[in-house]
């Protein structure tokens, strides 16, 4: 069997009005440059997406949204993560019926499961997702792992068909890579860009990079130059990915920065509007200044805010 998904698949950030509007023009535009930029599929209501930020209905809006301007151009991952088993399910099968080509689940968060917990719980949703599922290992946010053996036991079920790791832990993303000798069709992505290189000459296949959505181009190139052994050409830009991640996605002071920071530089290229889910905000004109700053040295042109409301 050939590997489900694979290459550069983007995060997707959510273009959003106010805290219950989506920017439905600034989606539109987006999922344009993407696909123009060559990536190979989206995820939608990942972390990059502020899902657990977003309300029920907001959610289903944008998977209905999405899957109607994607139309299969590209595979299309929903998360469906939740607190509640059911809201996961129920979020599953509405993605289904609305034509995604995937869902992604991560681990229960707030209360941490033991791994014998968690292993029954991807018994339980094993019976229960309609679509090829990845497993998202994020373990900073979810404050649990998918530890190797839970990653183990999920590949004897057919409905999982891989992991996205955003741990940045290469020994435990070589153990990934050992145990995915045992399914052909088994994909392992990459979280962290500054690592999607490297994960990709070790034998992974691909990432799921943030700063895709700003420059798709860049990333897909970084991925097939990996793939080919460029290696001069690949360390040139792993640099600038490097560049990107020291200027856009730390501008701000806190964890949120790195979202902030995308969503400020597509306003700025006039793609989306930048509002924040609550409790996050968007930059102040300090913040966007510096944003503004190095686009302009990428020799990209930027737009005055008039998204910006």
């Amino acid at each position: 069997m050939s590997k489900r998904f694979h290459g550069v698949i983007t995060p997707m950030v959510t273009p959003l009005l106010d805290r219950d509007t989506l920017d439905n023009g600034g989606l539109e535009r987006l999922i344009n440059h993407l696909i123009s930029g060559g990536v190979h599929g989206i995820f939608i209501l990942g972390s990059t997406g502020e899902a657990q930020g977003l309300g029920y209905q907001m959610r289903r809006e944008l998977i209905e949204c999405t899957c109607d301007l994607v139309k299969g151009k590209v595979p299309l991952l929903v998360g469906v993560t939740d607190t509640a088993f059911t809201e996961t399910v129920s979020l599953a099968h509405y993605a289904a019926d609305h034509g995604a080509d995937g869902l992604v689940v991560s681990t229960p968060y707030y209360f941490p499961a033991g791994q014998e917990e968690l292993q029954e719980y991807l018994r339980h949703l094993s019976k229960e997702l309609p679509l090829p599922t990845m497993l998202y290992n994020n373990p900073k946010n979810t404050k649990i792992a998918f530890e190797p053996a839970t990653v183990q036991l999920a590949m004897q079920m057919e409905r999982y068909v891989g992991v996205k790791d955003s741990s940045g832990d290469m020994i435990y993303f070589h153990e990934l890579l050992h145990l995915s000798s045992d399914r052909k069709d088994w994909s392992i992505l990459i979280g962290p860009e500054a690592l999607l290189a490297e994960a990709v000459l070790l034998g992974g296949d691909g990432g799921v990079p943030g700063g895709s959505n700003l420059f798709p181009k860049l990333y897909v190139e970084l991925y097939e130059m990996s793939v080919t052994r460029n290696i001069d050409r690949m360390i040139a830009l792993h640099s600038e990915i490097i560049r990107l991640s020291k200027t856009v996605f730390h501008v701000g002071q806190y964890s949120s920065s790195f979202i902030k920071g995308l969503k400020c530089a597509l306003n700025c290229l006039g793609i989306c509007n930048d509002f924040m889910a609550e409790p996050f905000h968007r930059f102040h004109p300090e913040q966007r200044h510096k944003i503004e700053e190095y686009l302009r040295e990428r020799g990209a042109t930027v737009s005055e805010p008039w998204l910006h409301k």
